[in-house]
């Protein structure tokens, strides 16, 4: 006779098992749901954009929407994670199981070890997603939107780019575009608070492997330490600039394409630079990391709040739940504002949010039923 062989954890019993079951799938089958009616609404909103500019079939599934949903995902996935926990507990409370293992000699910190592992696996794949894949999907997504939104290709690069290439060193580009041209440039380097030298030119082009910039005409200008100037017109410019294409980009739209490494890396060399966007990138990189850590915060609230039979069951714990999560992004978006405008310190703004919602979820947790 065969005997039945099961795969087991240490300290995994079979309730838990069969939580964690829950949890997971409940929280796979609304993402899976939501996603889809997220795909139709979307598909609908540009359809006229794919007809337009005869984007095939195939890249609008493949290089679009593959690339989008994981983002998506990623963004709710606190939201999914709160309703998943919400729904099943508060239907494990309504048919009073929750106070039959209660009652049976399990203590409520015990029941909430399948709840941290099933937030500790989501938790993983929302870093994953976080610092290697989304920005890779990306990567794609940007380039299909550039090609076939139609108000999204002149979107790529601001109109009025002012950077600090190197101490001292100052670079003013006006109108680049995607053929990687330039209207108008100006390369400014100051002697203390005056401009020493400067270097004008128009209809530029560059090329973005080697970073060398040319033009037919150009215009440097000089201040001798009398304050005389001194002009002259010169031709055939061709300057090797220490500045990187995509710096010219939107700064946001581009952090978002950088896995953590290069975003590490950016956000060094541009603090090298004295770049003024360093708030921006430092928001992304902490965000990164601050965002899938909430998964724990907001477990143990959806657990503490939908553990208790209440009347109104399952509906009033969703209904108190989903403006509980929707509370926590708002205030996530708040405080990222006031990080990138400098009004507070971007790790303390960035994980606020966090630190509040733990705050609240020690309360619930402690009036939650023993």
């Amino acid at each position: 006779m065969k005997e039945r062989f099961e795969i087991s954890f240490p300290g995994v019993k079979i309730l838990d098992r069969y939580i964690l079951a829950k949890f997971l799938g409940t929280y796979v089958f609304a993402i899976a749901m939501i996603s889809v009616i997220l795909v139709v609404f979307d598909y609908a909103e540009h359809v006229d954009d794919f007809t337009e500019m005869k984007a095939p079939l195939s890249a609008v599934f493949l290089d679009y929407y593959i690339n989008f949903i994981p983002d998506f995902v990623n963004q709710f996935s606190g939201l999914f994670t709160f309703i998943s926990v919400i729904f099943f507990t508060s239907k494990m409370a309504y048919q009073t199981e929750i106070i039959a293992m209660l009652s049976g000699g399990m203590s409520f910190r015990r029941l909430m070890w399948p709840y941290f592992l099933g937030a500790l696996a989501i938790m993983l794949l929302s870093l994953s997603l976080n610092l290697w894949v989304i920005p890779q999907s990306q990567i794609s997504c940007v380039e299909f939107k550039q090609k076939y939104f139609r108000k999204e290709q002149n979107q790529q690069y601001d109109r009025h780019i002012y950077r600090q290439i190197e101490h001292g060193t100052f670079v003013y580009v006006r109108g680049f575009n995607r053929a990687n041209r330039a209207a108008y440039m100006v390369l400014e380097r100051y002697d203390g608070t005056e401009i020493a030298e400067s270097l004008e030119a128009s209809d530029l082009s560059v090329d973005p492997a080697t970073g060398r910039w040319k033009a037919q005409r150009y215009i440097v200008r000089r201040t001798d330490g009398a304050g005389e100037e001194s002009f002259e017109q010169r031709r055939d410019l061709d300057t090797l600039i220490n500045l990187d294409v995509r710096e010219l980009g939107r700064v946001d739209r581009m952090a978002i394409t950088m896995k953590i490494g290069e975003l590490n890396r950016f956000i060094r060399q541009q603090r090298s630079k004295g770049s003024d966007s360093i708030n921006i990138l430092e928001v992304e990189r902490h965000s990164r990391f601050a965002y899938p850590m909430a998964t724990f915060i907001l477990t143990l609230i959806g657990v503490s709040l939908s553990s208790r039979k209440v009347r109104g069951g399952t509906g009033l714990h969703i209904g108190i739940g989903i403006a509980l999560c929707f509370s926590y992004i708002m205030f996530n978006r708040v405080f990222e504002e006031f990080a990138k405008s400098g009004s507070l310190p971007v790790w303390l703004a960035v994980w606020m949010p966090n630190m509040i919602f733990a705050v609240i979820a020690a309360y619930l947790y402690r009036k939650a039923p023993k």
